[in-house]
């Protein structure tokens, strides 16, 4: 009996072990962020007002008898199409999620918002020293151009805004098609960086598949 219960302890004490670093690591991530103020807003906590006056308000989905865009969602990890910055004269490939390994191969797309095209807000995220290494460069008015399965989709930035990491206005809902793309910033900071370098752009056209 004396053995049972010693082994019983040590289970519990390894469990509880692998629950706390497995905790400090989620906190460290990007995932942490996202998937904490997506939660929150589900949940319809109130949205904080965003940086240069505008207000974001939640707005629940509101059904349609349009077809989708899409006839089903990717699966973790899976490459949903590309992410070209013309004045960057770049090209990156995006990838569902956000854990690092789509962050180590490209830009990802934060699972818990809609995919490129459609109503609402789609968020991607990347690494300010690998793919999004010159992104402080792109502004105001300048064009960001989501190509997927289902078309081609052209967004002009609307705003650009600079928020602490934990902000959770970032993958607040919107009430029309938008791409908001965050990197951490600065850009030079050495370590986990204290800030979010944050476009929020607007869709201007679309040619469809």
């Amino acid at each position: 009996m004396k053995g049972n219960k010693k082994g019983r302890n040590y289970l519990a004490l390894c469990a509880y072990v692998v629950l706390m670093a497995g905790g400090w690591w989620l906190t460290t991530t990007n995932v942490y962020t996202l998937a904490k103020g997506y939660f929150l807003f589900k949940y319809n906590v109130a949205a904080e007002e965003e940086i240069q006056g505008d207000v974001s308000v939640v707005s629940p989905q509101i059904e349609s008898n349009e077809k989708p865009l899409y006839s089903e969602r990717p699966k973790e990890g899976e490459r949903i199409g590309d992410l070209y910055i013309p004045k960057l004269d770049a090209t990156l490939p995006i990838y569902h999620g956000t854990d690092e390994d789509e962050l180590a191969k490209g830009v990802g797309h934060f699972a818990g918002s809609v995919l490129p095209g459609e109503k609402d807000n789609s968020v991607l995220s990347g690494h300010r020293d690998t793919v999004f290494r010159s992104l402080g460069k792109v502004g105001m008015n300048d064009l960001l151009m989501v190509t997927t399965d289902a078309g081609k989709f052209t967004y002009k930035v609307r705003k650009v805004r600079i928020v602490d990491a934990e902000d959770r206005t970032v993958i607040v809902p919107k009430p029309e098609a938008t791409l908001t793309v965050t990197t951490c910033y600065p850009f030079n900071f050495i370590g986990s960086a204290p800030e979010r370098y944050i476009l929020v752009a607007d869709l201007k056209e679309a040619d469809y598949y």
